[in-house]
């Protein structure tokens, strides 16, 4: 043993088992307090390591218990009997072996143990060094190679966090690839701490200032409290941020951005972005009668809103059914033409139009002028074996899918279906609520109203990735995305939290090459759209969530998901994070569900949370190598997420305004 670390005892070892060691303290220490070379260490914190040497490396060990027993009083020693003697008591450390560490300053830390120390062999405290090796943050920045006479240039490998609260004004840092290059949960208790968190872990990465700051990030943050827009408003100049927020009136003009380094924009969402099961989950279509009909609707509205000639025959065929269809019901002539003419101004061909068919359709005294002119020309155009359309995601009006809804309905019935119509009522009238309802004003956008780069789904996408496209290459245009749902209800935020999630997820699943962009979205409040159970609302958003958690480290798409109920999180998405930041968590369900997601955790671990204060969380995953607790690291600027402060409001004077700018009454 090296004389530093003679001179860094602190005990013997007295008791070794496979799972558990005994520590005695040297005779004459006070409250376990050990004065050390360098320092005077206190070692009685639980959770803390200790270090023992055995063949060439050191056992490393984590306190879980501390004992003390008074040593035998002798009857000269005028010891009362109610007394204890604290120097010349005994004092014992309970530990358990976590891993090994090589003596040599530059070897790695390894989990488990292969080699137990002996009876009474030392015990000694851990230095900051050993901590570094333990966690694996060692060299917290790394020189980049530069081109000559451009100086020197670092990045960094860790990122500080907070403070240990276990090891004095030591910095606890997670590893940059292991935390971001993964999912990570962030969860507590209401009033924890958990935004803050996010907003802290965010504005230390964007401290480094010099020429490699973080320019290739690229945190979306879908902000369902508006919070996090003022948290990242003194970010450096260098770090481009954009603001989206989600209102009833897409058209409205977006709010004034609040720095030169910020862009704003009110979010819309075309509908003909949306994938064919999300319409189907959006209206609720039931799988055996609506969905069949819902996507007949869907390739009818596309296919009447192109161009295509080739199309021509299929667009006679689908029409002339319809309208045969129409002619040949229970209605009354001048109803069937009403009708018929109402389509054909929707829906319309060269060949099929008000004025080819409407001089076939006059009507005198309650009949038809001539009743078989109209059926003999519409019979013309039907054509034997046509396939009907396919949803192409080609741009429509929201309107022209309710009619192309009617066109569906009047094909099935044409072929023999006549109840169609009564089946899918429910889904129609789900339709037309959607058309009506101010919160889904953002999916009902003009295609004749956008640029024609906004029609293309991959420069929509790549706008909320920060991504611009210059000379046929693309360049980050923003590292940091605030996505505001503050007003929108939940069935809102499940439609455009689980479609944004989709198309991104398809964007960096084609991107060649692969993993090129990491894209790191942040899920506040995630329980509200990752349920493990799905709610009543328009679509169940945890479908394309748990797919990204299980394939989209693959294409460099990681969940940070926060939430203050993680038992109702999606268990598939739980599972599948390989980081955990654990605020003060109460309920009995929740840390129940934490356990069974991380069997690797001791229950020593999990007897800590419920006791954690505010602003203190506990760590572990891949990032750390060992849980740890620590005190985040302050955040500034705050996100809106402060307490009331109830005294000052209800305590003041008459003439003082109210927190909403009225005067009080």
């Amino acid at each position: 043993m090296s004389t530093d670390d003679q001179r860094r005892a602190i005990g013997k070892v007295v008791s070794v088992a496979a799972d558990r060691f005994t520590v005695e303290l040297h005779g004459g220490t006070s409250n376990f307090t050990v004065v050390g070379f360098d320092d005077i260490h206190y070692v009685a914190r639980l959770g803390s390591f200790v270090v023992m040497p055995t063949q060439g490396e050191y056992v490393i060990a984590e306190v879980v218990g501390l004992r003390e027993r008074d040593a035998s009083p002798s009857k000269d020693s005028g010891q009362s009997e109610g007394g204890m003697d604290k120097a010349s008591s005994a004092k014992f450390l309970d530990l358990v072996p976590v891993g090994m560490l090589p003596q040599e300053s530059d070897g790695p830390f390894r989990f488990g143990v292969s080699v137990f120390p002996s009876l009474y062999a030392d015990a000694l405290y851990v230095l900051d060094a050993e901590l570094d090796r333990i966690f694996e943050v060692r060299d917290a920045t790394e020189v980049v190679p530069t081109p000559p006479g451009d100086g020197i240039a670092t990045r960094y490998n860790a990122l500080t966090i907070g403070t240990s609260v276990v090891f004095k004004d030591y910095s606890v840092k997670v590893r940059i690839d292991s935390f971001f290059g993964g999912h990570v949960a962030i969860l507590g208790n209401t009033g924890s701490g958990k935004s803050c968190t996010v907003a802290t872990i965010v504005q230390s990465l964007f401290e480094k200032k010099d020429e490699y700051f973080a320019r290739g990030a690229c945190f979306l943050i879908l902000d369902v409290n508006g919070e996090y827009r003022k948290a990242f408003a003194e970010l450096p100049a260098s770090i481009s941020r954009r603001y989206v927020t989600l209102l009833g009136d897409p058209t409205s003009a977006p709010p004034p951005p609040r720095s030169g380094s910020e862009s704003t924009a009110v979010f819309r969402l075309p509908h003909w972005y949306m994938a064919v099961e999300e319409w189907e989950l959006l209206l609720r279509a039931s799988e055996r009668t609506q969905q069949p009909v819902l996507r007949t609707a869907l390739g009818l509205s596309s296919l009447f809103s192109g161009s295509d000639g080739s199309l021509a025959l299929l667009r006679n065929h689908i029409l002339a059914s319809c309208f045969i269809s129409v002619l040949q019901g229970e209605a009354g002539p001048s109803a069937k033409a009403d009708r018929i003419i109402a389509l054909l101004s929707s829906f319309n061909t060269s060949e099929l139009n008000i004025e080819k068919i409407g001089p076939r359709l006059k009507v005198n005294f309650g009949g038809f002028v001539d009743p078989t002119a109209a059926l003999t020309y519409l019979s013309d155009f039907l054509s034997d074996n046509v396939d009907l359309p396919a949803y192409a995601n080609a741009p429509f009006r929201f309107r022209d899918l309710e009619k192309a809804m009617d066109l569906a309905l009047l094909y099935e019935e044409a072929h023999g279906n006549r109840q169609i119509r009564d089946y899918c009522a429910q889904m129609v009238t789900r339709l037309k609520w959607i058309g009506n309802r101010e919160e889904f004003a953002f999916l009902r956008v003009d295609p004749d109203k956008l640029a024609p780069e906004e029609r293309d789904i991959g420069t929509f996408v790549d706008g909320y990735l920060g991504i611009r496209k210059k000379e046929g290459r693309y360049y980050k245009a923003a590292q940091v995305m605030v996505f505001d749902m503050n007003e929108a209800p939940d069935e809102v935020v499940e439609v455009a939290s689980a479609v944004m999630a989709r198309l991104i997820f398809e964007r960096l699943r084609k991107a060649d090459p692969r993993n090129a962009l990491p894209v790191n979205m942040i899920l506040e409040e995630a329980h509200r759209y990752i349920a493990e159970r799905p709610g009543l609302h328009a679509i169940d958003s945890s479908r394309v969530f748990q797919r990204i958690a299980k394939e989209g480290r693959k294409y460099g798409l990681f969940l940070t998901v926060a939430s203050q109920r993680p038992s109702e999180l999606s268990k598939t998405v739980l599972s599948q994070c390989s980081n955990f930041v654990v605020h003060r968590i109460q309920n009995p369900d929740d840390l129940v569900h934490i356990r069974q997601m991380t069997p690797f955790i001791s229950d020593a671990v999990m007897k800590r949370l419920p006791s954690l204060p505010k602003q203190h969380a506990l760590i572990f995953g891949n990032s750390v190598n060992l849980p740890t607790t620590f005190k985040v690291r302050d955040v500034y600027p705050r996100p809106k997420s402060d307490d009331a402060d109830i005294r000052a409001l209800w305590f003041h004077g008459p003439d003082q305004a109210s927190g909403f700018g009225h005067p009080t009454t």
